[in-house]
């Protein structure tokens, strides 16, 4: 069996060598290796001044932005599904537990639909706005508990996707076909100036999360035995749940609704490390921002149009599941 830390090297080091191997990947012909090569060393084969302005643009201004914006995507809401699963002691939890994809989607619509504020800024609300309400009715009667906060989340996001099915049959047919896409789940509006903004949310959060596993390794032991060390298990929780929300949040306003990976990865991560959730949590971001930059890859390169990243994620990640759950128990045990 390979230790934990050599796994989360391994990661590390093909999450490393995954970025400039995406960088060369895409429909257009301006950036090969070919073309790299002959524009670092020079020589008759070196690429006019024009040629070299659009190699940078292509390189620099669109696929690394959309690169670095799948590492985030795919490491906060694996990071996300971890810290929430833990502290839900549920191994079917992931970031949408909450109402925040719907909310987040009934947000971006709204956004879409009316022009009144921008997309990433409104996706960013609505899924706050669906977390929020579901923690605030979860809390009925001044009592707290996971299940009832959970039941709430359902309750709350089938009121967002009832308001973002009204949305979208008021929409008029060319803003529909925007909203339709963006709940797809998708990276191909990647900018630096997005991603500016969602990594600013998403990092702090993925490294207040990443200092709290052994909070983590508490919650899953059960609220009895969080309490016989002295601990609060309400706060603790929050303490896990705001961050994860935050970063979950950030990631959605980002790149629309990414179904399946925050549910998925998680597993994949402790089946690797083991479920000490101060290697796991690592493990989970390292392999959920790597394998959504190669499905990103995927997407944009397996056919003369680009397919919704959201389509790969759902359609992979049910049989990816479906292996899990025949290779090891979904408990706490695995």
């Amino acid at each position: 069996m390979i230790p934990a830390r050599r796994w989360l090297g391994t990661l590390a080091a093909v999450a490393a060598l995954s970025v400039p191997l995406s960088l060369l990947i895409g429909p257009s012909t301006a950036v090969t290796p070919a073309r790299l090569w002959a524009a670092m060393v020079g020589g008759m084969a070196a690429p006019s001044s024009d040629d070299l302005d659009v190699l940078r643009t292509v390189l620099w201004q669109v696929r690394l932005p959309r690169v670095l914006t799948a590492l985030l995507v795919g490491a906060a809401l694996s990071g996300a599904g971890t810290a929430l699963q833990a502290a839900f002691r549920n191994p079917l939890v992931d970031p949408f537990v909450l109402g925040l994809a719907p909310g987040a989607a009934f947000g971006a619509a709204l956004a879409l639909a009316t022009g009144a504020l921008p997309v990433h800024a409104a996706a960013f609300l609505g899924g706050g706005a669906a977390a929020g309400a579901s923690y605030a009715l979860g809390r009925g009667g001044g009592r707290e508990s996971a299940v009832s906060t959970v039941l709430a989340g359902i309750m709350v996001g089938g009121l967002f996707t009832a308001g973002l099915t009204v949305l979208q049959f008021l929409a008029d047919p060319f803003r529909l076909q925007t909203i339709v896409h963006w709940t797809m789940g998708n990276l191909h509006h990647a900018d630096r100036a997005g991603l500016r903004v969602a990594a600013a949310l998403a990092v702090p959060a993925l490294a207040v999360l990443t200092a709290q596993g052994w909070r983590m390794n508490a919650l899953a032991l059960g609220d009895d035995e969080v309490r016989a060390v002295g601990l609060d298990p309400v706060r603790l929780r929050w303490s896990v749940l705001l961050p994860a929300l935050l970063a979950a949040s950030a990631a959605v306003a980002l790149a629309g609704v990414i179904g399946l990976y925050g549910l998925v990865v998680p597993h994949a991560g402790r089946m690797l490390v083991g479920a000490d959730h101060r290697r796991a949590l690592p493990a989970s971001m390292l392999l959920g921002g790597t394998a959504l930059l190669w499905l990103d890859n995927l997407s944009r390169s397996v056919a003369s149009f680009e397919l919704p990243i959201g389509v790969f994620t759902m359609s992979l990640g049910a049989p990816a599941f479906l292996v899990l759950m025949r290779r090891a128990r979904l408990g706490w045990e695995a």
